[in-house]
């Protein structure tokens, strides 16, 4: 294991880019208008985590949908997202400085995020953030969904680092405690979730964006 100062894994959704409000409108289309789910869109909201497979389990119980309905479903709501949210498509504010400096001091990062490998090809390849990421834990790379800590705790054994040394960088409740599992500290990101649902014992800051002064600490080791 690499002794490092600092480590930073990335959420993507919410937290590189800021989507989330494409994915629940998205979402709310399909589960609402055209499958039926008695949801409000703000309860949409509450069920965006997590493997799609197990979102469908939530909304309408185990088994209702066979695994080749909900990849069929899934692919039309992702393919919507993209669609929607290409147009808009950029890094939050400041994280491209950010990533630039961080890999210029060779501080390894990573990426551990719910989202399937197309939206993440879409992301970093529209993007060409691809070269800052050498290990990118999907969910078809763990068993258990956030806020269980294997996405993270993956990330950084891939890494070769220690939990310890690790900051996630999270816009969700569920991620910042899959961090706190995983004994790493945190940074919220305010996209999606207040500051207050944001809060935890191992939330060092909470940002707006990636121009928050609080960042320029976490290169005084370097």
């Amino acid at each position: 294991m690499i002794s490092s100062s600092n480590t930073f894994i990335f959420d993507m959704n919410g937290t590189m880019v800021n989507d989330m409000h494409y994915h629940e409108l998205a979402w709310y289309n399909i589960l609402v208008n055209e499958l039926g789910a008695k949801l409000t869109q703000e309860q949409v909201k509450h069920q965006l985590y997590g493997k799609n497979e197990e979102l469908f389990a939530r909304v309408f119980g185990p088994d209702w949908y066979t695994d080749e309905e909900i990849d069929a479903i899934t692919q039309r709501k992702e393919a919507l997202y993209r669609k929607e949210f290409l147009p808009e498509l950029k890094l939050i504010d400041g994280l491209d400085d950010f990533l630039r400096i961080a890999y210029t001091l060779q501080i390894p990062l990573a990426i551990g995020t719910a989202a399937i490998p197309s939206n993440v090809d879409f992301v970093l390849d529209n993007l060409d953030i691809r070269r800052y990421f050498p290990i990118v834990i999907g969910p078809d790379d763990v068993k258990l969904s956030k806020p269980d800590p294997e996405v993270f705790l993956k990330a950084a054994s891939d890494l070769g680092v220690l939990s310890e040394n690790c900051i996630v960088f999270e816009d969700s409740p569920k991620g910042i405690e899959a961090a706190r599992r995983a004994g790493m500290k945190a940074i919220g990101v305010a996209s999606y979730h207040t500051p207050k649902e944001l809060e935890n014992s191992n939330v060092i800051a909470i940002i707006n964006d990636y121009y928050d002064p609080f960042l320029s600490r976490l290169f005084l080791d370097y």
